[in-house]
């Protein structure tokens, strides 16, 4: 069992960078003894700097973290990663790329710089080390979509034992995972990631770092086309996660998704322990039942070994369902009573990708501007038409825009979103040179000219509802993270607070 400690200090940085091997030499050990300075947290954005931080200098794609590194350390931070020495008096610089080390050089006190040969391989190898300092739980999410509402409510569930750290916001590559780790403190006793990816391989590579032992997979879509080519390769890549799992004598669980045939074909690829959860008797932990209340959220009842229990959570829409199987088997597996997982389940801040927000002349904006794919545009409109009833007299309004990376598949993926869209919306606009395929779809379908609005720009679907938006109108806004439609979103309630 690892030594557990309570914070990670720059020395722990020293003895995790230092190209030394597993025995640290005699000056290495005393400069680490000299630089008991604790680091409270790790951060690549000098404006996100605050007192007893390290700063990680980051080569980015238009901007060089290097020239913030003044910044960062008036800011407070005590600690850098960086490539090059900063400017002379920023703070003390000490080599880890190899030859002498000199403590005496280190001013007791300053801020420390440590020069290593590649900021972001350093930033990983730091937090794998710290990592493998915490004899921790620790549970990896991934999936094509809903994986990060999927982290939120798994930590919900297991926090209410548990000490746990999660990460934060979409902090699921291979900069933000280890950005989380390195906040790990020998109090924490679960640690909830989730894991994303853009190719082959990358997977593997946060399961290197972070050792899981428990894998959850919600599904596997076609998201990041563009870059993998097939479902068949994005569901390899996925896949990734349960064969990092360890094998089931030492504690290895893969939960997985089995109303997802590609998912639950990954039972196959892993040495742990398989969970199933979905929608029908033959998965170990299954829904049935299920009805949309409105704003109020879903009602279900859960089956697990002959046991049943009907549940009520705040999470929008039926398919929000599997969301609360991922979390409640998450809660099993790591020994959770029912009123432990049904509380976790019931924290309604963990709802955090979909939310209802007030819109202009008493409408309701349903704002889902995170991002987009078909499938989670599909069930976005099937929210819409579910909420719909329960608002009267009410317009179905959907503002759909470009959903990016789908590869070979982005003009079916669009036409897909555009048949789903004639039959749920009385008023479809689209902005975006692909959003223009949904409307267009819709129109070659069989909606009404009139009931169709193609925009170019953001600015104009903003003028275009404004003066469209009548009470009890109902406003879907939903599209790639990249076209910020959460400015339209913004403008509407801006409109609603004049």
């Amino acid at each position: 069992m690892a030594e557990r400690v309570r914070r990670l200090t720059i020395g722990h940085l020293v003895a995790a960078l230092a190209a030394t091997g597993p025995d640290l030499p005699p000056e290495l050990l005393a400069l680490a003894e000299r630089t008991s300075t604790e680091v409270h947290s790790a951060v690549i954005d000098s404006r996100l700097a605050t007192p007893g931080c390290l700063f990680v200098a980051l080569h980015g794609e238009h901007v060089d973290g290097h020239a913030f590194i003044p910044e960062a350390v008036d800011r407070g931070a005590v600690a850098v990663i960086a490539q090059a020495p900063p400017p002379p008096g920023v703070c003390a610089s000490l080599s880890l790329a190899g030859g002498s080390i000199d403590p005496a050089a280190i001013s007791p006190g300053m801020p420390l710089c440590l020069i290593v040969p590649d900021s972001l391989v350093a930033l990983q190898q730091a937090a794998a080390y710290w990592r493998r300092q915490h004899d921790v739980q620790v549970i990896g999410i991934t999936g094509s979509i809903g994986k990060t509402t999927s982290k939120e409510v798994v930590a919900a569930v297991l926090r209410q034992r548990y000490r746990t750290l999660r990460s934060e916001g979409n902090y699921n590559n291979e900069i933000g995972l280890p950005l989380t780790l390195l906040h790990l403190t020998s109090e924490h006793e679960r640690v909830v990631l989730e894991m994303g990816m853009y190719d082959l391989g990358e997977i593997t590579q946060l399961a290197a770092i972070a050792r899981p032992q428990v894998g959850v997979v919600t599904n596997v879509g076609p998201t990041h086309l563009e870059r993998l080519g097939t479902i068949e390769r994005i569901a390899q890549a996925n896949a990734e996660l349960p064969q990092a799992l360890p094998p089931a004598d030492q504690g290895g669980v893969a939960i997985l998704n089995a109303d997802d045939d590609r998912v639950r074909a990954m039972s196959a690829q892993t040495q742990a322990r398989v969970f199933t959860y979905g929608l029908h008797p033959d998965a170990d932990l299954w829904a049935s039942d299920v009805n949309s209340e409105g704003l109020e959220g879903i009602r279900f009842q859960l089956h697990f070994r002959g046991q049943r229990l009907n549940v009520q959570v705040p999470m929008l829409g039926r398919h929000s369902v599997h969301t609360a199987l991922s979390g409640a088997a998450a809660g099993l597996v790591e020994g959770l009573d029912w009123s432990e997982i049904v509380t976790g389940l019931r924290d309604q801040p963990a709802q955090l990708r979909l939310v209802a927000v007030p819109g202009p002349s008493d409408s309701l904006i349903l704002d889902d501007t995170y991002n987009a794919s078909p499938a989670s545009c599909i069930a976005a409109l099937n929210l819409l038409d579910e909420l719909s009833t329960s608002r009267d007299p009410a317009r179905k309004i959907a503002i759909l825009g470009d959903m990016y990376e789908l590869g070979a598949f982005e003009e079916e993926g669009h036409r897909m979103v555009g048949r789903r869209a004639r039959d749920v919306a009385d008023v479809l606009v689209t902005v975006g040179r692909l959003g223009r395929i949904i409307g267009q779809e819709a129109l070659e379908d069989g909606m009404a000219p009139e009931a169709v609005h193609l925009a170019e720009t953001k600015e104009e679907v903003i003028d275009f509802l404004l003066n469209m938006v009548t009470t009890g109108d109902l406003i879907l806004v939903k599209g790639s993270r990249g076209l910020s439609m959460e400015e339209i979103v913004m403008a509407l309630q801006r409109e609603d607070l004049a």
